[in-house]
């Protein structure tokens, strides 16, 4: 058992932030949040600072000395994000990061920086490994922005610890999952339609491939990588290795709602041609399992039956807009 400790959550009212701030606070952790929206419901005893992740004012409030841990999650993410607003995903993903180092740095801190299997952009070499090659479309695609950022935020990481001494990790995750998450995703958003009972959306026939992976795995390997003394320096990927069609997902969720009608949508046209999808997505997790004993416990079908019956009962959730096709 760790001792209790300080910890920072950039992002920590968003949806893995939040998850992680709960577990955190469950297992007796100080906890400071900053990030620029508040919490759906603010989880008692954490300090929650609002301010966005360029106010190097508010950061500095943040991450100050006494702080033994800095989970960097905070960024914009999302492909209609990502499409919208690509300055805003270069400043924040990438940019801000260099002040979450400076700081955590000076403060003697930890840090953890949330990364995404986006890295790894379509290498066909699958499954992906840490040290796998990354393989991008032009720089005139948005779509490729996410991904860059994210890179460079690994770069700056994996600089400061080779050239500053920063103790700090970083973890990958690939399609999490779950409770809370934003309606704009093929889980969420799929759930999202069914329960408001409108027609389900499949984007170019649904055969792309994922690996998803439930947010209650994917902050245990979060925790792990934080606690264990030999992650420093190094990259985990966090994600099921179990590859299912985008199809077959939204199968599912229909099943487990008896949602029926099922719309096929074309990228290209909803989406125009600065937007390019991946064919698969899928991890090689042995290093998480060798080094910080980590592997994901749930299965698709109880991740999707646990997310279904708390959706159910969120109507501030089901009351979002879903940012879904028709």
């Amino acid at each position: 058992m760790n001792s209790p400790k300080h910890a920072v959550v950039t992002g920590g009212s968003g949806f893995v932030g939040s998850h992680l701030v709960e577990r955190l606070v469950d297992r007796g952790d100080r906890v400071t949040v900053l990030d620029v929206a508040p919490p759906r419901v603010p989880v008692e005893g954490v300090r929650y600072i609002s301010g966005d992740l360029r106010d190097t004012t508010k950061l500095a409030e943040a991450i100050r000395p006494g702080v033994d841990v800095v989970y960097h999650l905070a960024a914009v993410v999302g492909v209609d994000q990502y499409l919208a607003r690509p300055l805003d995903v270069i400043d924040i993903n990438y940019a801000a990061t260099r002040s979450v180092l400076d700081l955590a740095l000076e403060a003697g801190a930890k840090v953890v920086l949330a990364s995404t299997s986006e890295v790894f952009g379509k290498n066909p070499a699958v499954p992906w490994h840490e040290d796998g090659d990354r393989v991008l479309g032009g720089t005139s695609h948005d779509r490729w922005s996410y991904s860059s950022s994210k890179a460079l935020a690994e770069h700056l990481t994996f600089a400061f610890v080779r050239q500053r001494g920063l103790d700090a990790t970083i973890v990958r995750y690939f399609n999490v999952y779950g409770p809370r998450q934003r309606p704009a995703y093929i889980v969420s958003r799929s759930i999202h339609r069914a329960l408001n009972r409108r027609s389900l959306v499949v984007y170019d026939k649904g055969v792309m491939t994922r690996c998803f992976t439930y947010v209650d795995d994917a902050i245990e390997g979060t925790l792990r990588a934080a606690d264990h003394p030999d992650s420093s320096g190094q990259a985990f990927n966090i994600g099921s290795m179990v590859e299912t069609t985008v199809g077959e997902v939204v199968r599912l969720v229909g099943e487990l709602t008896g949602a029926t009608d099922v719309v096929d949508v074309d990228t290209g046209v909803k989406l125009g041609a600065s937007y390019e999808d991946l064919a698969r997505r899928v991890p090689n997790n042995a290093k998480a399992a060798a080094i910080l004993g980590w592997r994901p416990e749930t299965a698709l079908r109880d991740g999707l039956t646990k997310t279904v019956e708390w959706a159910r009962g969120a109507d501030w959730w089901l009351a979002q807009d879903d940012k879904g096709a028709e």
